[in-house]
């Protein structure tokens, strides 16, 4: 991905309003999850929880929440706003890493503007194989990234962008797409970034 003193000089160093990938407004993310939401209490992983207000959001339901960032200083803003819960697992560290042993089966896996700073086949490889180690059968993943469309650098770095097709590819058979959109993100600085959503469900297990 880069390393870490990378992000953390970025969060350490920008007000959360003035980072290029800012939400002040997270309904696009949670019109998709929402509905996967209500009357349960699922686990929840976030692969780069930054100091998204994704996080105060997905609060407002019932549920657990695994909040991983590759940067320190992003964490500890978070959770200097949010405080500690029992419901909150804190991990740092880089996406394409393997997963610690033991984390929960994760029922939901929310990505917005992580997976697209994964250059290297191998790291994306890596990604998806964390993904598929953890988000049980039954489950769902949301992938919104930058479109082919889209900028080609975002926080000083190049970027991988995605199409449905390439989501689509790199899930594999397993995952079935069951909602999608492209949605024109106008960042905090006023200028367009085209994302591509896809929303998958993972098979069941069979009988």
């Amino acid at each position: 991905m880069t390393d870490r003193k990378h992000w953390d000089s970025i969060f350490a160093s920008t007000e959360d309003g003035k980072l290029g990938w800012h939400e002040t407004d997270t309904t696009q993310t949670m019109k998709f999850v929402e509905p996967l939401l209500r009357g349960q209490t699922p686990v929840i992983f976030l692969p780069g929880a930054g100091t998204s207000l994704l996080v105060d959001r997905l609060l407002q339901h019932e549920g657990r929440l695994i909040l991983n960032d590759i940067s320190g200083a992003a964490l500890k803003k978070l959770e200097q706003r949010i405080g500690r819960s029992d419901r909150l697992t804190w991990l740092q560290q880089d996406i394409a890493k393997p997963l610690p042993d033991d984390l929960p089966p994760v029922d939901l896996w929310i990505d917005r503007a992580v997976l697209h700073f994964l250059l290297r086949e191998e790291a994306i490889d890596a990604y998806f194989r964390n993904l598929k180690s953890v988000l049980r059968p039954g489950g769902h993943v949301l992938l919104a990234e930058f479109s082919t469309r889209g900028a080609r650098k975002c926080a000083g770095l190049e970027l991988h962008r995605y199409s449905l097709e390439e989501y689509d590819r790199r899930l594999g058979a397993d995952f079935e797409r069951i909602a999608s959109e492209e949605h024109n993100y106008i960042n905090p600085f006023g200028e367009p970034r085209p994302y591509v959503y896809g929303l998958y469900r993972r098979q069941p297990a069979a009988d």
